[in-house]
């Protein structure tokens, strides 16, 4: 997966924080839901618009960003 297919940083939007495509949810708060110990379908419950495929790439978002190194998204 890759998850710069799902998430996008706009200025405009949320203030310029990492948000899943087509939503206002914040990859945060997805992060923070699993940290935690929010179950996925528990948070797929709470935003209907979410997908599994959502949840892996704030996993994989937050993954790349622990490698310590600056991430362009064009």
């Amino acid at each position: 997966m890759n998850w710069k297919d799902r998430i996008t940083i706009d200025p405009n939007i949320c203030h310029g924080k990492p948000c899943i495509k087509g939503t206002r949810i914040i990859v945060s708060v997805i992060l923070d839901n699993l940290a935690n110990g929010m179950k996925e379908e528990d948070i797929l419950s709470s935003y209907p618009s979410l997908t599994s495929e959502d949840i892996q790439a704030a996993i994989a978002y937050a993954a790349e960003l622990s490698h310590e190194r600056l991430i362009l998204i064009m």
